[in-house]
């Protein structure tokens, strides 16, 4: 990893990843650093189970959205602990024994070619689901083809400039689109087992901004019209963290410090279910701390 230069996600920065931090949008160094491996029940129904989804948080994020409810993690508060890909492939196998019904990389984009390794040193009996922003370059994506099984990204904004102001990333729908598509092409829409539980495909999430519902509606249209097939988790259960819990909010977005209204759900529901979109929503009390795993 010594002189390597980072261009795992859409940004490109060239940060160098040679010592235990970087200088990159993710913060991120050479090795792996993992926030949390444990069983984890918070995931769409066909993800968790029954008995947990094998959840791998990793530290640091390329996109750094601003109200960001992993921010400890994400922003380096909480650096977490580096893991080899021996170590980590050793932590898969570990939550296997758990139970877990798949291994869930979260967050895992800027770790991706280390992860990759760790992928190949052994074949896992359970779905391997990458967890992801979204922010993805096809590139990398192509990389895991036939090591994942299942792709769970975000798909944040449909608008740039929202994406821009709130992520740092104008080209956000752009490259969200472009990294939907290959996963789609990898593995297709979901296939589940007698038990209901996704072995294959893809499941893109959604989640609804307070006072952003035409952004929402754009994601669920161009998710309509681009991925027929690939059911939709819209997720209403946002709560103010990162910058928008600060007393004085986000500048600009002072409506991202509340959470969405019973108005604002039913309109973007009304919209998935009239573009016949299949999938979930989840409820608006599925927030707070209660919902936040503890990190290392």
């Amino acid at each position: 990893m010594r002189g390597f230069r980072c261009q795992l996600c859409p940004r490109r920065c060239h940060a160098p990843r040679d010592g235990p931090a970087g200088k990159g949008k993710c913060q991120s160094g050479s090795e792996i650093r993992i926030a949390r491996a444990a069983l984890h029940h918070w995931e769409e129904p066909p993800i968790s189970g029954t008995k947990g989804s094998g959840a791998v948080f990793f530290t640091g994020c390329p996109l750094g959205c601003l109200f960001c409810q992993n921010a400890e993690i994400s922003t380096g508060q909480k650096p977490g602990r580096e893991v080899t890909p021996q170590e980590l492939s050793e932590i898969f196998f570990a939550l296997i024994g758990q139970g877990a019904h798949n291994i869930n990389l979260v967050t895992p984009t800027h770790f991706a070619n280390r992860i990759r390794e760790a992928l190949l040193l052994k074949k896992l009996p359970v779905p391997v689901v990458y967890n992801t922003s979204g922010y993805e370059r096809p590139e990398v994506l192509r990389a895991f083809k036939g090591l994942v099984d299942i792709y769970l990204p975000d798909y944040k904004y449909a608008q740039g400039h929202l994406a821009a102001a709130l992520s740092g990333a104008p080209d956000y729908p752009q490259a969200a689109l472009a990294a939907i598509k290959e996963m789609v092409r990898q593995v297709g829409a979901p296939e589940y087992d007698g038990n209901g539980l996704m072995r294959r495909g893809v499941l893109i999430r959604h989640l609804i901004l307070p006072g952003h519902t035409k952004n929402s509606i754009a994601v669920l249209e161009s998710a309509a019209k681009e991925f027929p097939g690939i059911p939709v988790s819209l997720m209403a259960q946002y709560t103010p963290w990162g910058r928008a819990k600060d007393p004085g909010g986000i500048p600009g977005f002072p409506e991202l410090s509340r959470g969405i209204t019973r108005r604002e759900l039913d309109k973007v529901e009304a919209v998935l279910f009239n573009l016949g979109l299949d999938g979930f929503v989840q409820s608006r009390m599925a927030k707070g701390k209660g919902f936040i795993p503890a990190f290392f």
